[in-house]
């Protein structure tokens, strides 16, 4: 029965009990069906099977327990299987077309190199890549726990192998060539058809398609902030179908919910009424002492997968380990790594990458420079201050892609202005240039910041610069000085100019909070072809 609170849709159970249980409690009118002999001081007890359709808990049996019911990983990873057979087997063939002693020591058993190359090889990628968990539907369709998997496998195999030819005292007639090609050709290409796959799922989420249906439990509030992260991206495959209430019924007033609310109803139940496959227990709702335990017998053998959603948002995998102590898992959160080593190597990368691509680049950057030249005349660069690491003023190198009199214009378009932060911008903003707009699309006029990386005033990757004149940064927006701005960044990557400011402040402290090298690479890789297709330039 439906019945409206505020302008919240709360659908709330009639039952002839006057208490009302919660999501996370069991009814209080019907006695438990599990039967639990009381233990004294130094004896153990054990909790009895009840029967099969009993309330807390089931049969032990895997005999009797449900299939999960969300089953898109198991064609995915089907999918998978034949991929990294096909990879490892054109490595392999690659390998050996290429090098002309690829089959050294098998001179004489060519049919047995083969057999080797073109069978036991690809099976041997395909165990290893299933003990090293990359066929686990935990680390399939987001984030890089599969991809190292993939590079672990590659480092053991050729550990082992090469470990087996000296033990059999064949390693002198082993092609170390051979091996390492195939190996790293191996690890390339099982990336490549899996980044592939990976593609091709993230296109049927988007049309709503290898998803998690989602029952979110907690308050409204907790669980509206979950929602809203596991929906920012669609690529993650969760589409939360439900709210329930753990403290009753909402208390916040005047808000709409996108999904509908229920109170007062019982998980087990509302899961199956929903055709819900995963339980997202969020916030508070995780600590009552308990409950958390017992809704995870109620859902054993059910097919429904249980998470838990902490009050802790934007950080990073790496940053996160759980070290249970006397039964009792703690989620310790790790201080970001803004120094030592890795971030050595990052500022030798910037200044090396931004020498070698102005060298490179050269022959570029003169044609465009000609092109504004005789386009709309001299000054071809334009620098404008911007704030950098620790709050320290730069001035910023750009190719100059609006009329020389842009500055004394901008106050009659103010009004105009669809920036919500720092920035003023203007879709079809008047004072650029017609060749500015092109410079613009293809991003060639951020190609003379090149020159502030090389003297250490920016990074390749990092958070965006902000113009100085706008005064001091307060609050969350502060943290991101810790690090120089950058050329590109995860705002790059993610909308560019199409982002809101709290969605690039956002973005900036995820980068500033979860920063690694290979963070940088996978952004710069992202930012081709974010250029490519030119969305958000303006």
């Amino acid at each position: 029965m439906a019945r409206g609170l505020g302008n919240v849709h709360t659908i709330a159970a009639q039952e002839d009990t006057p208490t009302v249980t919660t999501s996370l409690q069991p009814k209080t009118t019907q006695p438990s069906r599990r039967r639990m002999t009381e233990p004294r001081f130094g004896e153990s007890f054990e909790i009895l099977p009840p029967t099969v359709n009993g309330g807390n808990g089931i049969p032990r049996s895997a005999w009797f327990r449900a299939r999960r019911l969300s089953t898109w990983h198991r064609p995915y990873a089907a999918v998978l299987v034949v991929l990294d057979y096909l990879a490892v087997a054109l490595a392999n063939f690659t390998t050996i077309s290429l090098l002309g002693q690829a089959a050294s020591g098998f001179q004489n058993e060519r049919d047995l190199f083969n057999t080797i190359a073109y069978l036991f090889l690809p099976l041997a990628w395909l165990v290893v890549l299933w003990g090293n968990g990359a066929y686990d539907r935990r680390y399939l369709g987001i984030g890089t726990d599969e991809f190292k998997r993939v590079t672990r496998t590659a480092v053991t195999l050729t550990a082992t192998i090469s470990l087996l030819a000296f033990l059999t005292k064949v390693a002198g007639d082993l092609s170390r060539l051979t091996l390492a090609l195939s190996m790293f050709g191996g690890l390339v290409l099982v990336t490549a058809f899996r980044y592939a796959a990976r593609r091709l799922l993230g296109l049927a989420r988007r049309h709503g398609k290898a998803c998690h249906r989602v029952l979110l439990v907690g308050s409204l509030a907790e669980a509206m902030e979950v929602y809203t992260a596991v929906t920012r991206n669609r690529n993650a495959g969760m589409i939360p179908v439900a709210i329930h209430l753990s403290d009753g019924y909402p208390s916040t007033r005047g808000t709409e919910p996108p999904v509908p609310v229920h109170a007062g109803r019982e998980v087990v139940p509302l899961v199956h009424e929903l055709r819900a496959d995963t339980v997202a227990v969020c916030g508070s709702a995780s600590t009552e002492p308990g409950e958390l335990r017992r809704l995870a017998w109620q859902l054993e053998g059910t097919g429904v997968d249980l998470v838990v959603a902490p009050q802790l948002t934007d950080i990073a995998g790496p940053r996160v380990h759980v070290r249970p102590v006397e039964g009792l898992p703690l989620l310790y959160v790790e201080e970001p790594t803004l120094s030592g080593v890795s971030w050595l190597i990052k500022n030798l990368l910037d200044r090396v990458v931004a020498a070698v691509g102005l060298l490179i680049l050269s022959p570029i950057l003169a044609l465009t420079a000609l092109g504004i030249w005789l386009s709309d005349g001299r000054p071809v660069f334009f620098r404008q201050p911007r704030v950098g690491r620790e709050g320290k003023i730069f001035q910023v190198w750009k190719f100059r892609t609006m009329y020389v009199d842009a500055e004394e214009r901008r106050a009659d378009l103010d009004q105009l202005n669809e920036s919500d932060g720092h920035f003023f911008k203007i879709k079809n903003d008047p004072r650029v240039t017609p060749f500015g707009r092109f410079l613009r699309a293809s991003s060639l006029d951020e190609l003379p910041q090149l020159i502030n990386v090389l003297v250490g005033e920016m990074s390749l990757v990092g958070p965006r610069p902000l113009p100085a004149e706008d005064g001091d940064f307060l609050g969350d927006v502060r943290r991101r000085l810790l690090v120089r701005p950058g050329i590109t960044g995860l705002w790059q990557v993610s909308g560019r100019s199409d982002l809101t400011w709290d969605d690039a402040v956002r973005l900036d402290l995820y980068y500033v909070d979860n920063w690694s090298l290979t963070f940088d690479l996978t952004i710069m890789w992202r930012t081709i072809g974010v250029v490519l297709r030119t969305k958000g330039a303006y």
